[in-house]
């Protein structure tokens, strides 16, 4: 970690704590003004963020909110990435997440359903 009256990047504290795949996605995330920090819009990738910020932003279908515990050096693995902040968004309520599709039986007979629909169509020896 390191010091603490230190400051980064905002699209690369972003990308140190996992909220984005890429560097490149989290400063076009900023770019496009759908990050706010200490409710301020911000719509510069360099703004520079330290301990105690707090940033909002949307991620997939919920708001974040969290605050910055320290700036990283790295991006390393997920334990590390989740002790760079304190996540203060609300938790996602059950009935938002939709549930995984089901299959219905649904798509391309396989060859077996093949012969049977064949042997009962019209044209049949009977």
């Amino acid at each position: 970690m390191a010091a603490e009256g230190a400051k980064i990047r905002l699209d690369k504290w972003l990308w140190h704590a996992r909220f984005f795949k890429t560097r490149t996605l989290a400063a076009k995330e900023v770019s496009a003004g759908h990050v706010r920090v200490n409710g301020t819009r911000v719509s510069k990738p360099a703004h520079a963020v330290g301990p105690d910020d707090v940033l909002t932003f949307v991620q997939g279908r919920a708001a974040r909110v969290v605050r910055v515990l320290a700036i990283g050096t790295r991006r390393g693995p997920a334990p590390e990435a989740q002790m760079l902040y304190d996540d203060l968004s609300p938790p996602v309520p059950e009935e938002i997440v939709p549930a995984a599709p089901k299959y219905e039986g649904k798509g391309r007979p396989t060859k077996r359903d093949r012969r049977k629909l064949d042997l009962n169509g019209p044209g049949t020896l009977e």
